[in-house]
């Protein structure tokens, strides 16, 4: 208890000490309040004090100021209450300086971590420098320059981060601020700027969304792209006024408005310079290895960074027109991802950059100026559409190596992106192998229903971010089909899909042998006006995209390997782009009839009608009435019906079972059990007919024994598919390397060959010669019947006043 009482007194004496030394400097601590009340209250701070607090009311500071008064007057305070007075004060001022700033408008862009840590830091030296000017100009001591350092932290932590998980990442902001000084975004040689910054002129609208839209066409053969087809729409004479202007034009009311000018043929690169060429200096250095090391080698010869093919394909995509490439292939397929995946990269930074500057130039100003619209009603700018997961994985291992090559780079949820879209690959027969292209179509993962949003910042790339505050959308027609959903569905979404600016169709002639309609079900859901705002600041959206015009700033790049009437209308209805749209046309010189190996002639029939609704009709009946007749008798075994379309083919089978015609039948539907069993019956002549649909072959590339007679009920989508069906007849193709080797077969003798024939026909099937092809086709089928006969045969077949065209093996 005695230790207790000494413990007590101790206390009370070192308490008394303190009190007392408060006594001491009480007369000094309230003259140096008082002193400071008399500088705010001085005529000239008043103003820029008015200056500052524009906004805020003059009762409420008066308020604020009698409080603080009362405080300062106050006698008997402890020790802990004075300490928390001395910096009272300077929190009321610095919270007034947190007021205002908090009260700028600030791009409403997405919530990742990157953007607004660099928004609150421009904005933190905003304020800082606000209070070091005041303070220097009332000759604030030292000591109140460190409470007011403290104080300002304090502020930032409640203005700037409050309720937020982000990553400070001040040096990255740093150095991208230092960026945004050097690199003005505003350069109007920039195809970015002329594309994105300016109103269409009314002319130009007009032209762009009558139907068919009013265009000037040019056409041009560039060296390895070939002959070139340009339709620029219309360009008004009042969308000229752009050139004139060598700075960025700022637009108010009273100036003339300045529309953007319409587009022109680009010019083809022959040398690559980044700069001259606007692509990013943060991603230029990395271009060069991300690009051949994806090609897999580096010539010596060629030091350019771009490929020849890269070189014009990047000439038009970079003056952000509209292009359709139908000659991707297993040799150029990663020359062309690259060149997408670049200018993607390249248009997110440019966006981004643009939004930092004019950030930083807002925290200085009190509204939004005109000049300052620069997003979307949405974040997502660009739209990736690949048919599957191991697709989906090439490009984002592209886009990465062009991003941040480092392979320590701040990469979030790498591990489960390659863990989700590897493997599962499906294993290739050694003893009966595929052809090559079925080899490098389906390699990897092949899933279908997927969908990823990217977020690009300076030195960092998030993956699995959220569609609303990601950059970059890679999915599958079905991924998004499943979220945008129908009519009437609960919980669909398609507002993201609101302001994409660049759109890519990538592999295009896949999607039309998974299901067409998921397709076309997206693209009509572009640019619809969204249900929520979803946090948008529309005193940052662009005017055009405030005007429903986004669909004519979009920039859409279809590659596919083949060309179809539907893959035509598609770019003619739904790609607007107010630039202009490229494609790419090049004859077929000879076409895959030439690959054909097996004598026997090949008889082409064409259909006549008035329309391609009325052929649906008129093809189906010249072949149950004309074609099917001739190939009932039993002489005639072992036919094969090739149907490229699903539903010719359900009505086909659905008039078989009527007729009660021997037949079996293979589409992508069937069960294994029941193609095994169809497969056998065809072959030992117990079906007469067999009904096979393209989409089964594309997907599994199955040979086909017994075959005699072929009918193509249509000419086959894919090409290569008319002379793979017809060497079917006779012998087992001879692969080497997963392709067809014709020396090789040649220098086979007659014993193994007839092993071969006999190996994948039947012996009781029929006599050699006893074998035919027949195919129908119409005007509207002229491009797949060019890819088979080449372009020059095609426009003779279809002009001419015969119905009936025979060739034969080697003509």
């Amino acid at each position: 208890m005695a230790r207790g009482k000494n413990a007590v007194n101790r206390s009370k004496k070192q308490s008394g000490k303190k009190n007392k030394s408060f006594g001491n400097n009480k007369h000094y601590r309230k003259d140096k309040f008082t002193n400071k009340k008399h500088a705010i209250k001085d005529e000239t701070k008043q103003r820029d004090f008015r200056k500052f607090h524009h906004k805020r009311n003059d009762s409420e500071n008066s308020n604020k100021r009698r409080r603080v008064d009362e405080e300062i007057q106050r006698k008997d305070l402890t020790d802990d209450e004075s300490s928390e007075l001395e910096t009272d004060d300077f929190k009321q001022l610095l919270s007034t300086f947190g007021d205002i700033v908090s009260s700028q408008k600030k791009a409403v862009e997405s919530d990742s971590e990157d953007s607004d840590s660099e928004n609150s830091e421009s904005e933190n030296d905003s304020c800082q420098n606000k209070l070091s000017s005041l303070v220097k100009d009332k000759h604030i001591d030292d000591q109140k320059l460190k409470s007011a350092d403290v104080a300002e932290e304090k502020v930032e932590s409640q203005y700037f981060n409050a309720g937020q998980n982000l990553q400070d990442d001040s040096e990255e902001f740093e150095e991208e601020y230092n960026d945004t000084e050097k690199e003005e975004p505003d350069d109007v040689s920039d195809p970015f700027t002329g594309h994105f910054c300016f109103d269409i002129a009314p002319e130009l609208l007009d032209s762009v969304s009558v139907t068919p839209p009013k265009t000037q066409v040019h056409t041009e053969n560039w060296p390895t792209l070939g002959q070139l087809i340009f339709n620029i729409p219309s360009a008004p004479v009042t969308s000229e006024k752009f050139l004139n202007k060598s700075y960025f034009p700022k637009v108010i009311i009273e100036e003339e408005n300045v529309y953007a000018k319409s587009g022109t043929v680009p010019k083809y690169i022959n040398e690559v310079n980044w700069s001259k060429l606007h692509v990013k200096t943060q991603i230029s250095k990395n271009l060069s290895k991300a690009n051949f090391s994806n090609l897999g080698a580096l010539d010596e010869n060629n030091p350019s960074p771009l490929t020849p093919l890269q070189k014009e394909l990047f000439s038009i995509v970079n003056n952000y027109q509209d292009l359709f490439y139908p000659e991707r292939n297993l040799s150029n397929g990663e020359e062309v991802r690259f060149i997408y995946c670049l200018h993607a990269v390249n248009h997110v930074l440019k966006t981004r950059l643009r939004i930092l500057h004019h950030n930083a130039k807002l925290s200085r100003k009190d509204d939004v100026p005109e000049e300052f619209r620069d997003q979307g009603l949405v974040r997502p700018k660009v739209l990736i559409l690949v048919p599957f997961k191991d697709s989906a994985l090439r490009v984002v291992k592209m886009i990465m190596d062009i991003l941040i090559p480092d392979e320590k780079a701040n990469v979030m949820n790498k591990n489960r992106f390659l863990n989700e879209f590897s493997g599962s690959e499906l294993i290739m027969p050694k003893k009966n192998p595929k052809p090559e292209d079925y080899e490098a179509t389906f390699t990897g993962n092949t899933d279908d229903t997927f969908r990823i949003g990217l977020t690009v910042t300076k030195k960092s790339l998030k993956l699995y971010a959220d569609f609303y505050s990601a950059d970059i959308i890679v999915a599958s027609p079905l991924g998004l089909r499943v979220i945008v959903g129908a009519e009437g569905e609960s919980g669909r979404d398609y507002d993201f899909l609101a302001s994409i600016e660049i759109l890519v169709l990538d592999q295009t002639e896949i999607f039309f042998m998974q299901n067409w309609d998921h397709l076309l079900h997206i693209l009509d859901h572009l640019h619809l006006q969204p249900r929520e705002s979803h946090g948008t600041d529309f005193a940052r959206v662009r005017s055009w995209a405030v005007n429903g015009w986004t669909r004519y700033y979009r920039q859409s790049m279809v590659f596919s390997s083949l060309t179809l009437p539907e893959m035509n209308s598609l770019f003619n209805k739904k790609c607007r782009n107010y630039a202009g749209k490229v494609r790419v046309i090049n004859p077929v010189i000879s076409g895959t009839i030439c690959q054909v190996v097996v004598q026997l002639p090949q008889v082409f029939q064409k259909l006549q009608a008035s329309s391609s609704l009325q052929l649906i009709e008129a093809r189906f009946d010249y072949f149950v009435k004309k074609v099917l007749p001739q190939y009932k008798d039993s002489i005639m075994s072992h036919v094969l019906v090739f149907i490229p379309s699903y539903f010719d083919y359900v009505r086909i089978r659905n008039y078989f079972k009527r007729e009660d015609m021997s037949f079996v039948q293979i589409c992508e539907y069937s069960k294994e059990n029941k193609i095994a069993r169809a497969r056998d019956m065809f072959f030992h002549d117990e079906a007469h007919f067999l009904l096979y649909s393209e989409r089964f072959h594309f997907f599994n590339r199955l040979r086909i024994k017994g075959i005699r007679h072929i009918l193509f009920y249509q000419p086959p989508t894919f090409p290569h598919f008319y002379s793979e069906m017809c060497n079917l007849m006779q012998v087992i193709i001879f692969y080497m390397n997963g392709s067809f080797n014709r020396p090789v077969f040649k220098k086979l003798s007659i014993k193994n060959k007839l092993f071969l024939q006999e190996a994948n026909q039947s012996r009781h099937s029929g006599a050699d010669s006893n074998m035919t092809v027949t195919v129908l086709y119409s005007k509207y089928d002229v491009q797949q019947l060019a890819a088979v006969v080449g372009t020059e045969r095609a426009s003779r077949m279809v002009t001419s006043e015969r119905n009936v065209h025979m060739f034969m093996t080697g003509d």
